[in-house]
């Protein structure tokens, strides 16, 4: 039975999956620290032989044997860092698809861990399986073998280095206790600082157009220099643990040699042993005072662990049924409540609803009614909800998305275009159809803004797209929610930003869908579209109030009842 660390998440089962990869390692790790011991034989030898016989053969033999042994371990340690750089690696391919799909689902549910974060993290976990603090994890278990060989040169100097390592497993403690904190607090006011800053960057024109820029650069200086106080401090400390380490190991060191220089006067061991257990010492040391310089890269290493397995502890991967046919699109919404972590009341409340193929539905109602979340929720994107959305009967969450997906066609009110070609934004970056290309830019009316380009369809929009207008990004996104004829078509105030060939585009494009069987939600306050609407949902303080047909409805926007409702 596998121990409870290993069962407890993905990521630690992931890691004990590479458990024949960490026994190689060990084994190398074996040859390494006995072949470490070779030159304290070799000194024994030349000592003890050698010197005593004058035999130039001899000499040579135990050089030769000297030379091979330390080309082996040289090899063993190689091979043991090359198979921990691919186990690295191996490992991040592991779990990149799975932190990624985690930290998109955390970033959809509004979670502070961001997508960025979570690939950093999995990048220090990698990091720290190259470095030389995972050698003084498979070095260490030797120090007592060291420890062993000098008790038979000498039991004092034994002793002398017992104590030795129990003064430097202590400084590794204390270095622990004392740096843990302060680690985590200063890399903790990085994140809020290097937070707060990208994000007023990605609003930089608002910024920048209302004079805010001194304001932001004044906050940003306030988290900016906490976070600096906190890595100084955390810095200090590590270098004055490192300082006190280096200080201790040196002075044991020479404490050895004077011990073993007592020992040859007192005609209690020769030269030879003295020397040799001076470097079994250092030997038997090392990993232990690397263990204090890798300090900061294991803690690292231990929060990046922690977090990555909250991540996909709380984001686990849902196993979702296959679509084993295409959707039709008729949606059902039964006691249908959407939540909000910062609302102490329901942004939606038990809605029930039925949204049929062949039918364009139009959602009104005053700013704040939550028609936009009703929207998402049906979709399948608002982050906390409560009973159920139902798609060809069955749950939204049920669908593999990226099944599902292709017949959904999306238009939020915030439209995300992305760094790459017209087409390829249409085409939702999948493979590009350009006859499909082409079917959805006529629907949004856009195919002929497009021709007009000196690229077309390879226009190189930048990110976010920014090089076009906001009529044209409105028109393209439609474009994208149009690609491949979807069965369910949402669209969020798809008319806030056009003109009116750009309305006429939009109602025929409607009236197609309509006449193709298509489900068409359509969240809007402008009246002109609502003339291809078959029903109308008019919503108030997270509740449907009422709904109707669009001849009763257009005229009610102009009632008194309306109007109260937009002022409240």
């Amino acid at each position: 039975m596998k121990p409870d660390f290993f069962n407890r998440s993905v990521l630690a089962r992931q890691l004990l999956a590479f458990r024949k990869e960490f026994f190689w390692a060990g084994v190398f790790s074996l040859f390494v620290n006995v072949l470490m011991l070779s030159p304290t034989i070799y000194m024994l030898q030349l000592y003890g032989r050698v010197m005593k016989s004058g035999s130039e053969l001899t000499l040579l033999v135990i050089t030769l044997f000297l030379v091979l042994f330390c080309g082996v371990m040289a090899v063993a340690e190689w091979l043991r860092s090359v198979l921990l750089v691919r186990t690295g690696v191996r490992l991040d391919d592991c779990l990149n698809s799975k932190v990624f799909r985690a930290s998109f689902d955390a970033y959809l549910k509004n979670s502070p861990y961001r997508v960025a974060d979570a690939f950093s993290d999995l990048g220090n976990i990698r990091l720290f399986l190259t470095a030389n603090g995972i050698f003084a994890l498979f070095d260490t278990p030797w120090t007592p073998v060291y420890i062993a060989v000098i008790f038979l040169l000498n039991p004092f100097l034994g002793w002398l280095s017992v104590l030795f390592a129990i003064i430097q497993l202590g400084l590794a403690f204390q270095s622990s206790r004392m740096s843990i904190g302060k680690i985590e607090s200063a890399a903790c006011a990085e994140h809020e600082s290097d937070r707060f800053l990208q994000g007023k960057l990605h609003n930089i024109e608002p910024v920048y157009a209302m004079g805010m820029t001194k304001n932001v650069r004044n906050r940003w200086y306030r988290l900016h220099d906490i976070s600096l106080s906190a890595a100084g401090a955390s810095f200090e400390s590590q270098n004055r643990q490192q300082s006190i380490a280096k200080f201790v190991r040196y002075s044991m060191q020479s404490l050895t040699l004077a011990a073993g220089a007592l020992m040859v006067i007192d005609g209690r061991m020769s030269a030879g042993s003295m020397i040799a257990t001076n470097i079994l010492m250092s030997k038997a040391l090392q990993p232990l005072d690397l263990m204090v310089a890798a300090w900061k890269p294991f803690m690292q290493a231990r929060t990046a662990f922690l977090r990555l397995e909250r991540l996909l502890e709380e984001f686990p991967e849902r196993k979702a049924e296959p679509i084993r046919r295409d959707p039709a699109g008729e949606i059902r919404l039964e006691g249908v409540t959407a939540l909000a972590g910062n609302r102490t009341t329901p942004v939606l409340k038990d809605i029930h609803a039925v949204f049929s193929p062949g039918e364009i539905v139009a959602v009104l109602g005053p700013t704040g009614s939550g028609k936009s979340t009703l929207a998402r929720c049906i979709v399948g994107i608002w982050p906390e909800r409560k009973g159920r959305v139902l798609i060809d009967g069955k749950p939204v969450e049920s669908w593999q998305r990226s099944e599902l997906g292709p017949h959904i066609g999306y238009l939020p009110q915030d439209i995300e275009l992305f760094e790459g070609s017209i087409a390829e934004n249409i085409a939702r970056f999948s493979r590009i159809d350009s006859g499909k290309v082409i079917e959805a830019a006529k629907k949004a009316g856009i195919h002929e803004m497009i021709v007009r380009f000196s690229l077309g369809y390879d226009t190189w929009i930048g990110e976010d797209g920014g090089t076009l207008s906001g009529g044209q990004r409105q028109r393209l996104g439609l474009a994208r929610a149009l690609y491949g004829n979807p069965s369910l078509i949402v669209l969020d105030e798809p008319n806030a930003n056009l003109d009116e060939n750009g309305d006429r585009s939009l109602i025929k494009a409607l009236r197609e869908l309509r006449a193709a069987g298509k489900t068409v939600i359509l969240v809007t306050h402008r009246p002109g579209v609502l003339e291809v609407a078959d029903r109308k949902v008019f919503m108030q303080s997270g509740r449907i109030v009422g709904t109707g047909e669009p001849e009763t409805v257009i005229p009610s926007l102009r009632s008194p009842v309306y109007e109260a409702a937009l002022e409240q």
